[in-house]
């Protein structure tokens, strides 16, 4: 259960999860911060986080020890053990006794034992039906993880998920948005250019785009960067 000090340290938690709707931060930062905290407010040995790069391979991008940061690399080279189904299954996966371990965990199994860890638990980090990593939770000594710290536990990754997933919408939307301000800008010099070349050379606008364009792929240079030196008058076609 989560007694009174634990439970303002909760609430601190995600009281510093939250911040990341409405202001800038770093993800690698957040995540550790994550990790440091669920060590902390769950009273477990140590925490990892494996999060899944743009091709949904596995990575390691935050943890309490070098001891965690090696079970949960094991994880991922054997392609087993409970954050890889955990990432899998878009689900909650509890080991509350490694020895306990399916056959096919071996490795993991080994490497638990060997960095003293006796219990694991893996938290999906997900948003409805997308699950972008998982967060583990290990343990020195066997047991269960009680029920309210599992829910605490998936509560504050939810909210770090967001977090993630809207920093990503947010830079892919700034792409876009400069994609589009950039184009609209180009598109712009190159109706000047037209001018240009419509001008010098007595010609329609139609013919001096193909004039302007065709220059441009015959020399392999950026449209828009021909027609900036036509404007600028560095270039002469």
């Amino acid at each position: 259960m989560i007694d009174s000090t634990r439970e303002d340290r909760l609430i601190d938690t995600f009281a510093t999860l939250a911040d990341t709707l409405v202001a800038d931060y770093d993800v690698v930062d957040l995540l550790q911060t994550l990790v440091e905290r669920c060590a902390d407010v769950f009273d477990i040995a140590a925490a990892g986080i494996l999060l899944a790069d743009a091709d949904g391979e596995l990575e390691v991008i935050a943890s309490t020890s070098e001891a965690s940061r090696l079970v949960e690399v094991m994880q991922l080279s054997a392609r087993a053990g409970p954050c890889v189904e955990s990432f899998t299954s878009g689900s909650v996966v509890s080991l509350p006794d490694v020895e306990d371990s399916p056959p096919e965990w071996q490795r993991f199994r080994d490497s638990a034992r060997e960095q003293g860890f006796a219990a694991v638990f893996a938290i999906p980090l997900r948003l409805r039906e997308t699950t972008i990593g998982a967060l583990n939770l290990l343990s020195s000594v066997p047991g269960a993880l009680p029920t309210q710290d599992v829910r605490a536990a998936q509560a504050l990754a939810d909210v770090a998920t967001i977090g993630i997933l809207q920093e990503r919408t947010l830079r892919e939307s700034m792409s876009v948005r400069e994609q589009l301000t950039n184009a609209l800008t180009s598109r712009v010099v190159i109706e000047q250019a037209k001018g240009v070349l419509a001008h010098s050379r007595g010609i329609s606008m139609e013919e001096a785009f193909t004039l302007l364009r065709t220059y441009a792929r015959t020399n392999r240079l950026l449209l828009s960067r021909v027609a900036q030196g036509l404007v600028e008058q560095t270039l002469v076609i």
